[in-house]
């Protein structure tokens, strides 16, 4: 069966893309210049990753109070102090928790019902218990414990090695919701592995406060030399003499700018963010979404990211290292929420975090110098007015060295928790309430098979 030069293109890889210098130059050059649509979408979802790289000790974002001395003993020197915990009642678990003291926009995020917590999710192959895991008759996920592979395994949906897409890409592959051409997913900075699709690839975008226009190249007009002089060179390279490759290349860019300059004006957003990494990413993104209706789009995938969680020293408590970078995770997220209210699709946007894994509940060091070690099992929020907030999803584990829920045994334990939620469960839920079909599941989530509930019920129909 013959295919188009287009059809060609959409079926290549990112990985292809940047091998390819033209092709790279007319995508991140044209890629916003998509034809204006005539009427807004009329049923949009966007769905934004908020990956904390480096491993977010969750044992302190999430803490028992009605069991807190177990979790202090454990704890020691990293204990937070129970005075300062942000209280929260949670429903299903009948009991009292406590976030941390500088998550305070979360907080009140949860009390208006706009923040659940995913507890104890990580990556599974299977579902594992500590008997299970100890005696080895389940498979392990690969390369357990490692920075860059616990990365890939989250953002790639597998626990069995790395795959050369992401879910976020699988995702765009499956919905195909972008009819003018603009990429249903972006990441704000550098692009991933989460971002990359088989038959889709994303735009990589610089974060605030640069300008939309100016971060996406189009201070260009339709009459200046520069223009017109690349024009000539892409109605070369659609020769037929030219290599495949090079002709869809051209053909998209000529199509972009037969269609005009749709996006040349910054779109205001009244909502203050915080000049931070994560705020001034977060405050793109919400630029992107206030240009849905330009841009035809009825789906958009948005990947954000935060880096120094790596906390095997001088960790902090209340202040510090974490402490200070869950400060800007609270902020920036609690004015992104502010922002989809603003313009008026709370309800259609999902944001989420991510991370490597959370560390271990027995701290490495002592005193000020204290940090901890690389675990499993972690806490996430997923925020938005299409989320089941104020509540708990999963099973909190127990916070008990060589307990049940610990993968560590004997006296050296020092508490890392086997999810008792698979990574791949938590993106599945996701997945369904974007708009994948239950059919096409598997083509996002290729082990989802293997466990029981796919979704979690965190999100609202």
């Amino acid at each position: 069966m013959t295919s188009t030069r287009r059809d060609f293109l959409r079926q290549i890889g990112c990985g292809a893309l940047t091998a390819t210098a033209a092709l790279t130059g007319a995508r991140d050059l044209f890629v916003m210049n998509a034809l204006a649509a005539a009427a807004g979408p009329s049923d949009y979802k966007a769905l934004v990753c908020v990956f904390l790289f480096g491993g977010n000790d969750t044992n302190n974002v999430v803490v028992p109070v009605d069991d807190y001395a177990s979790y202090s003993a454990a704890r020691g020197n990293l204990a937070v102090p129970s005075a300062q915990l942000l209280t929260i009642s949670v429903p299903s678990a009948g009991a009292t928790f406590g976030l941390h003291p500088n998550l305070t926009r979360l907080r009140a995020l949860w009390q208006a019902h706009r923040l659940a917590v995913v507890a104890n999710v990580g990556p599974l192959v299977a579902p594992t218990t500590r008997t299970q895991y100890l005696n080895k008759t389940v498979p392990r996920p690969y390369q357990l414990f490692s920075h860059s592979d616990q990365q890939a395994a989250w953002q790639s949906g597998s626990a069995t090695g790395t795959l050369p897409t992401g879910w976020g890409g699988r995702i765009a592959d499956v919905i195909q919701a972008s009819p003018n051409g603009f990429p249903t997913v972006a990441t704000l900075g550098n692009l991933t592995l989460f971002s990359l699709g088989t038959k889709t690839s994303p735009v990589s975008v610089p974060s605030a406060p640069t300008p939309l226009p100016q971060a996406l190249a189009l201070q260009r007009s339709g009459d200046s030399a520069a223009n017109s002089a690349f024009r000539q060179l892409l109605n070369q390279g659609a020769e037929q003499g030219s290599p495949l490759l090079v002709q869809a290349a051209a053909d998209v860019g000529l199509q972009l700018l037969a269609n005009g300059q749709a996006l040349t004006a910054d779109p205001p957003i009244a909502t203050v963010f915080p000049n931070t990494t994560l705020g001034n990413q977060l405050k793109q993104a919400a630029k992107l979404m206030a240009l849905r209706t330009q841009l035809g789009l009825t789906r958009q995938i948005f990947f954000c990211s935060l880096g120094g969680f790596d906390t095997h020293v001088s960790q902090g408590v209340t202040s510090g290292s974490q402490p200070d970078l869950l400060t800007q995770v609270s902020q920036a997220i609690g004015a992104f929420y502010d922002a989809t209210v603003e313009l008026g699709i709370a309800s259609q946007v999902t944001t989420f975090t991510l991370s490597d894994f959370s560390r271990t509940l027995k701290p490495a060091g002592s005193g000020g110098a204290a940090g901890s070690d690389h675990a499993w099992g972690a806490h996430h929020f997923v925020i938005g007015d299409a989320v089941a907030g104020g509540d708990f999803y999963g099973t909190f584990p127990t916070l008990a060295l060589n307990g049940p829920n610990d993968s560590d045994n004997g006296s050296g334990a020092r508490g890392r928790w086997i999810p008792t939620t698979a990574a791949d469960q938590f993106g599945a839920t996701l997945a369904l309430w974007l708009g994948v079909s239950p059919t096409d599941l598997p083509t996002v989530f290729p082990n989802i098979g293997r466990f029981a509930t796919p979704n979690l019920g965190f999100m609202i129909s």
